[in-house]
């Protein structure tokens, strides 16, 4: 991929999406793969927001189930199912522990009938070709097998647990690029660090206004182009309803921006998730992830800037103090946590009014994660902008599927989407254990650690990661070498990143090309090599090196 917004700004596009987050990249994927021309808008990095910063968990959403989101669920266990075959390497089947606690609500009876209801919901769920992949029906285990598996759980009244499955991602970011990659590899544009500051606008031929394109802030150059498209589509996740504020002062649609964050851990949960519901926060996650473990996540209103995100130590503290609650086993400390992050959940605001016309409080555990395309040209008379609000990770292709498929109708065009039945960039691998086991024998001068952890994070495209080593002359044996002897990864992958997948920052490579960082800091002497790799390829002096690897290790630090 390469990044030109200069010769972008000569193209006339089909479409132009402004939001390089997973509903963007999805949209630029489909679209392209149907013959649109696609220009891609991201104001900072690809994945930065919402896409990276979530449980990283593909699932059906078993908790929607009690506000009757029949529709939801069986969308998002139908998305589980193509996401598994359309990027194999990047999603993987979890077994959940749900404990049951008495004979009401939380006991056995009533969960069993729900899981009964998921399971039936999912009934295509093993219709793929990896029978690893394959997800089994949930089973009751008993009390004492569950505490055998669960130590930490809460042992009044547990009548024992359920088993139930899901997915997870690997690497949600590289997921997210891939579906860019995959854009660009049939003609899409894609830029990042390329701000949308406002809209072209053109009289309609019918009513109203027109909307004919954007203007766009290169935050590297400090220069102002105009890319111009037939559609616009806004798909700026937490940012949505700005974005609608640049073409109209008052907002079609408002937002709930729901505030989560996330903890990791050394292993604390093995093989299994744990699903918990503690008395003073709502329910929680234990995820094991890459060898480590993932808690989260809460869900608090954030007012503030989406911009000014962070985790701050109260952040942790209170969270600490529902996780304890719910699993008085762990007492977990604030030593234990490793490293933390936080995303903002962008959910439609159907948050009703009261008597007096002012809104009622609002409520983010409780509002649907349904998705909601809005086209403002039939319902506010800006025609050419459609906004793709709302949803999940889990459902961002289908929601790109429906935002293409109106996109297209604009235009006057037909074309069936491909997305789900097309592998993502990287994702033409078949049984992913057996390609990981030829990938180690074909690349036996690597540690076969580092050939499977380039094949989790790039697929089938692990030959043009390595190729890269070949590229210029004198450079493969340092490219092949660890970036430092705890890490697996490689300065292949951050040459890569700079050269083919518009890496232009360290925390690009450091949190969203190489996962090198999103495990907590990976150690001075790996950040320093990947900025020293980085420095050769753009040119930063000695300030701008230091600046970089200053702003790359403030993300490990609370706000």
């Amino acid at each position: 991929m390469k990044r030109d917004l200069k010769a972008m700004s000569a193209t006339e596009y089909d479409l132009v999406i402004v939001g390089g987050g997973i509903t963007g990249a999805s949209t630029a994927w489909d679209a392209a793969l149907r013959g649109l021309k696609v220009a891609l808008l991201e104001k900072d990095d690809f994945a930065h927001a919402t896409t990276s910063g979530s449980s990283k968990l593909v699932h059906g959403g078993l908790r929607y189930l009690v506000n009757g989101e029949f529709r939801l669920v069986r969308e998002s266990l139908r998305e589980r199912r193509i996401w598994e075959n359309v990027a194999p390497h990047m999603v993987h089947p979890l077994p959940f522990v749900l404990p049951t606690y008495g004979w009401g609500m939380s006991g056995p009876i009533v969960m069993g009938i729900g899981l009964a209801l998921y399971d039936l919901l999912s009934f295509d769920r093993n219709w793929l070709s990896d029978d690893d992949k394959k997800l089994p029906g949930f089973r009751r285990i008993s009390k004492g097998k569950a505490l055998d598996m669960m130590p930490s759980l809460k042992r009044e009244n547990l009548t024992g647990a359920m088993i139930y499955y899901d997915c997870q991602m690997h690497a949600p970011e590289r997921l997210c690029l891939e579906c860019i990659e995959g854009a660009a590899e049939y003609g899409a544009d894609p830029a990042n660090y390329a701000e949308v500051t406002g809209f072209v606008t053109e009289a309609s031929m019918k009513r109203g206004v027109k909307v004919a394109g954007v203007t766009v802030l290169d935050k590297l150059t400090g220069e102002t182009h105009t890319i111009r498209g037939r559609v616009v589509v806004n798909a700026a996740g937490p940012w949505a309803d700005k974005t609608m504020a640049l073409v109209d002062e008052t907002p079609a649609r408002r937002l709930i921006r729901s505030k989560g964050i996330h903890l990791i851990t050394r292993d604390i949960s093995g093989g299994n998730a744990l699903a918990i519901k503690s008395e003073l926060g709502g329910h929680f996650f234990v995820i094991p992830w890459r060898g480590h473990t993932i808690i989260g996540t809460t869900d608090t209103v954030f007012e503030e800037d989406p911009d000014d995100l962070g985790v701050t130590e109260r952040d942790i503290s209170n969270f600490l103090l529902v996780v304890n609650d719910g699993l008085p086993g762990l007492n977990l400390k604030r030593e234990d946590v490793l490293h933390f992050y936080a995303g903002l959940r962008p959910l439609v605001d159907t948050t009703p009014k009261v008597a007096d016309g002012e809104p009622a409080p609002k409520d983010s555990y409780n509002a649907s994660r349904a998705a909601e395309v809005f086209d403002h040209g039939a319902e506010e008379a800006i025609d050419g902008l459609i906004s793709a609000i709302g949803g999940k990770w889990t459902t961002s292709r289908h929601l790109a599927e429906q935002v293409v498929d109106l996109a297209l109708k604009k235009l006057g065009q037909t074309a069936a989407c491909e997305t789900h039945c097309t592998p993502v960039y990287g994702g033409e691998i078949g049984r992913l254990k057996s390609y990981i086991e030829r990938a180690q024998k074909k690349h036996a001068h690597l540690a076969p650690e580092i050939v499977a952890n380039l094949v989790d994070f790039y697929g089938s495209r692990i030959g043009e990661v390595l190729a890269t080593a070949d590229e210029r002359q004198g450079e493969r044996e340092e490219l092949l070498r660890r970036l430092a002897p705890e890490t697996n990864v490689i300065g292949a992958q951050v040459v890569h990143a700079v050269r083919h997948e518009i890496a232009l920052h360290l925390e690009d490579v450091v949190f969203r090309r190489t996962g090198l960082g999103t495990l907590g800091h990976p150690g001075v002497p790996a950040i320093t090599r990947a900025a020293e790799l980085m420095r050769r390829e753009l040119g930063w002096d000695e300030t701008q090196l230091a600046r970089e690897i200053a702003e790359t290790v403030r993300q490990f630090d609370t706000i």
